[in-house]
């Protein structure tokens, strides 16, 4: 892999630790610089705070994965000194040839041992859950449920309307109490509720849309409960204490780890993927960032997602995520239970640019019209453990103006309204931007977004994200 600044940038877990090991690159702070024979391995020194240096090594053995080392105490990854060494490689720096140090040629064949595990084809191990933990817990989830339920049918018969009244704080306190029942997801929906509640007492001109929000709310918390029970106590009777192939695993509040997904078979081997947008959202509930990508599997056609999750009080610590152009060749890729738009996940990838092939297989790929894409949408909308929206990639005949509206017409001559989602917010606006597209779209194009239920007038509109040509791809959004 060719070392550039756009390769460092991507590495950084975020601008401010690139743009510190930057400085110490550019004052000097390094130095007895050395690589490997192979130039797969970089090491040296940084001057710290300390009167002893830092010691940062960067192994460029998998050229896509890095793996940088420092004796620094920083919980960033990587750190600002890896980042430093990147910088002084950059910079042309003179790197003196030197055997590895055996710390790190014994830090590197471990990695090299795990690798070679992996590609024998073993499969992970899941940790055997401790079954009288894990039965008390379920025992705390089920109270948990009972807390919640008396919650929501009380204000359901009570009405929407009082909730005018209702006082938010009694909503946090069930929210921090569903936390220590294990309820993390439940957690941040009556936390979303007391937003609401918040939003509807300030009747800042939002009321409306508060009221709306608070009772999809209402609606997805009556289905989980109820469904939820049913799955606790089966797990109860039937001692039954692994992750499950469902959504309500997730609803509930827990968290899949990859040899899990492994476990149930929710995974396949050498895929490819093509990014077809990327989005910033911020969790107001959760206090956290979600950096979102798109994904079209070159295989099946699918439109999958992936969610990294930055809160911000760990904001520097996890790493950003941002828009990838190229193509991903993805030795296992790992999908998330449920329906729809699922999320995916990897621990290793390669990235190549797309070829022309590819670009020709990428029409082959997108849905046949408008109409099968409702009727999927449609179908989503209707469960309510699912998103109110579907990501889909339509074919475009036409697109432009019709009155106030932008609109786009698929070649078979049905059309459909294309504005932003409300729930986005201002900073995902990005209808209006086609306006800046060039005048005439060209034949074979296709137009990737959101499909969704808009209240306002009780219409399915869409929401554009990108528009892909048969030579590029034009991003609306990142």
């Amino acid at each position: 892999m060719e070392l550039t600044e756009q390769t460092i940038l991507l590495q950084a877990p975020n601008p401010a630790a690139a743009e510190n090991g930057r400085k110490l690159s550019k004052k000097g702070c390094f130095s007895a610089l050395c690589r490997s024979q192979d130039d797969t391995v970089y090491w040296g020194e940084c001057a710290g705070s300390g009167k002893n240096p830092y010691r940062v090594s960067i192994d460029w053995l998998n050229p896509e994965a890095p793996v940088c080392r420092c004796s620094c105490p920083s919980r960033q990854f990587p750190c600002k000194h890896a980042l430093g060494l990147m910088f002084e490689r950059l910079a042309g720096k003179k790197f003196e040839t030197a055997e590895i140090p055996e710390d790190i040629a014994d830090k590197r064949a471990r990695q090299a041992a795990r690798a070679a595990k992996k590609e024998s084809g073993e499969e992970p191990k899941a940790k055997r859950p401790n079954a009288a933990g894990q039965k008390k817990k379920l025992a705390k989830q089920l109270e948990g449920l009972d807390m919640a339920e008396k919650m929501v049918n009380d204000l359901l018969t009570a009405g929407v309307g009082t909730l005018a009244g209702s006082s938010a704080q009694a909503y946090d306190k069930l929210a921090k109490d569903l936390g220590s029942s294990y309820l993390t997801g439940l957690q941040a929906a009556f936390t979303r509720m007391a937003l609401a509640v918040r939003r509807i007492q300030e009747d800042s001109g939002q009321s409306d849309t508060a009221y709306a929000e608070a009772l999809r709310i209402l609606v997805y918390l009556r289905s989980v409960i109820n469904k939820s029970r049913t799955f606790l106590e089966a797990k109860l009777e039937t001692d039954n204490y692994s992750a499950e192939d469902t959504v309500l695993f997730e609803a509930l509040g827990g968290v899949w780890k990859l040899e899990d997904l492994h476990a149930v078979g929710a995974f396949r081997e050498k895929a490819r993927l093509v990014q077809l947008s990327f989005d910033v959202s911020y969790d107001e509930a959760k206090k956290e960032y979600i950096e979102r990508g798109w994904w079209l599997d070159m295989e099946s056609g699918r439109i999958d997602q992936t969610l990294n999750f930055r809160p911000i009080k760990a904001l520097k610590y996890v790493k950003g995520e941002d828009s990838r152009f190229d193509l991903l060749e993805i030795p296992v890729l790992y999908t998330y239970p449920g329906e729809g738009n699922c999320r995916i996940r990897w621990d290793a990838a390669s990235s190549r640019p797309i070829t022309g092939e590819e670009r020709a297989v990428i029409k082959t790929l997108v849905c046949p019209d408008l109409t099968a894409a409702l009727k999927e949408t449609k179908n989503q909308i209707k469960n309510t453990l699912l998103p109110k929206f579907r990501a889909v990639l339509l074919p475009v005949g036409r697109l432009g103006r019709v009155g106030d509206s932008f609109v786009l017409e698929d070649p078979k001559g049905d059309r459909i309204v294309l504005r932003d989602r409300p729930e986005d917010g201002k900073d995902h606006a990005s209808t209006e931007r086609l306006e800046l597209l060039p005048v005439g779209i060209p034949s074979g194009s296709a137009l990737f977004g959101l499909m969704f239920y808009d209240e306002r007038d009780k219409s399915i509109c869409l929401h554009p994200y990108s528009i892909l040509t048969p030579e590029r791809m034009i991003r609306l959004q990142f």
